[in-house]
């Protein structure tokens, strides 16, 4: 049986962070392979227009963007295998990567696997997410300037969402479950000098409209009564849960699953594996932040390869 492919580098993950962090290693000749996942380019894809990822005044659709990024990175010489990892070994001595059709070993892991939305599972998700249905108000909210909209969440982050609205939309509705918010109190207080409308003990029972939104069903899990709400747009801020499963009880992992950085670079709590976006960003979670610390891990990286002396075997 022959040796599987040795690579200096090998990056997990092809959203903003995992693209910028293949090229910056290829640029500086590292020779870096990406296990991008069939479905490529993160959550981006299903977003619609980004207008706050620099250098683009007229803005740019998601895929356009992730689609740009590959074609960079392809165009540095950058390997990329559309598929997933469904095993990841991050022992020192033999780091392993592996999909359904091979396996790598490498000196050094850039895991940039993401993380994914909690969405509310309706059927209607499927065509509404991109077309009036977001994740994040502060990448899409400007589209919603002086028009109405509804938050479904009673967290910190919904409320941080609806706060930010209240700035941009003419109405905000922050639609929670349960009869009291969940969110700190601090938070609280800051949405009460707001203008945002609180229904509790409600649900979204489906999403109106299509090819756009143009409201919400609502029932009162008190009373059982339906009730539409005409909103634009539909933010869901229900949590997020990192892409953090093949690395389980390998790397030091938080509470809500996101990888740790025990120290101030990117490096993990394995030696030679480091981390970058959303799997590691449980706050800020926008596109130009995954892709500076992308950056941040492949020079990281590159560093260690140096200092470590495991540089140079799988350089092509």
């Amino acid at each position: 049986m022959s040796q599987p492919p040795h690579r200096s580098v090998v990056v997990v993950g092809s959203g903003p962070a995992g693209y910028t962090a293949a090229i910056y290693a290829a640029r500086a000749g590292l020779g870096p392979l990406v296990i991008e996942g069939a479905e490529l380019g993160g959550a981006l894809m299903g977003t619609g227009e980004v207008q706050n990822f620099p250098g683009f005044p007229k803005g740019i659709h998601g895929p356009e963007l992730m689609a740009n990024m590959r074609v960079q990175a392809q165009g540095l010489g950058v390997e990329l295998v559309p598929e997933d990892a469904i095993g990841i070994d991050l022992d020192a001595t033999a780091r392993r990567v592996r999909t359904a059709g091979a396996e790598w070993t490498a000196d050094a892991v850039v895991l940039a696997m993401g993380s994914q939305a909690r969405t509310l599972g309706l059927p209607a998700e499927s065509w509404a997410m991109g077309n009036g249905v977001s994740t994040c108000a502060t990448c899409d909210g400007f589209t919603y300037r002086g028009r109405p909209v509804a938050v479904v969440g009673g967290g910190d982050a919904a409320v941080e969402e609806a706060i930010t609205l209240a700035r941009l939309a003419s109405e905000v509705t922050l639609v929670h479950r349960r009869d009291t918010l969940r969110a700190s109190r601090i938070l609280q207080d800051e949405l009460a000098r707001t203008d945002v409308r609180i229904m509790t003990d409600a649900v979204v029972t489906d999403i109106l409209g299509r090819p756009s939104v143009t409201g919400v069903l609502l029932r009162d899990l008190r009373s059982g009564v339906e009730s539409r709400l005409a909103v634009d747009g539909l933010f869901v801020a229900v949590g997020q849960t990192p892409r953090s499963e093949l690395v389980r009880g390998q790397v030091e992992l938080g509470d809500g699953g996101h990888v740790l950085l025990p120290g101030p670079t990117t490096m993990t709590s394995v030696d030679g594996v480091f981390a970058c976006g959303d799997l590691v960003d449980h706050r800020y979670r926008q596109a130009i932040t995954a892709a500076g610390s992308g950056c941040q891990a492949s020079l990281d990286a590159e560093r260690w390869l140096v200092h470590s002396g495991a540089g140079g075997k799988g350089l092509r």
